[in-house]
């Protein structure tokens, strides 16, 4: 079996989550770690052709509009809207998102959440946005 995927980790993002007293220690990043898998065929290539392959630059700017759009209360949502961006490309066939935020508490810990949507999920959510 042959598998292949994009692997986009570290990338900052520009955004606002959550809600926070002035006693509160404000996280002062969002990181985002994702992996998009894609057909093998758009990495095993005859040509080195931008049209053999896909083209991941339109998402990235996806996601950096989402992430500065609004505020959000919650890591999660923010995470539901990017899949949701990801299946709006039809080359992906699954994903794995991390959303990361630093510092916990006074400078110090990292808090992430995970999400893995495979193909049938992703087929379901596609279906959806229809």
């Amino acid at each position: 079996m042959t598998s292949a995927y994009v692997e986009l980790t570290a990338l900052k993002l520009k955004t606002k989550i959550g809600t926070y007293s002035p006693r509160e220690n404000r996280p002062k990043q969002h990181v985002l770690d994702l992996k998009l898998w894609i057909d093998p065929k758009l990495v095993l290539i005859d040509e080195d052709r931008m049209d053999r392959v896909f083209d991941y630059d339109e998402l990235i700017r996806d996601i950096d509009i989402l992430a500065g759009d609004s505020h959000y209360e919650t890591q999660e949502r923010l995470i539901t809207r990017i899949v949701e961006a990801c299946a709006s490309y039809s080359a992906i066939e699954s994903v794995e998102i991390g959303l990361t935020k630093f510092p916990v508490r006074a400078n110090a810990g990292h808090l992430g959440i995970r999400l893995h949507v495979d193909t049938k999920k992703m087929a379901q959510i596609r279906k959806s946005l229809l």
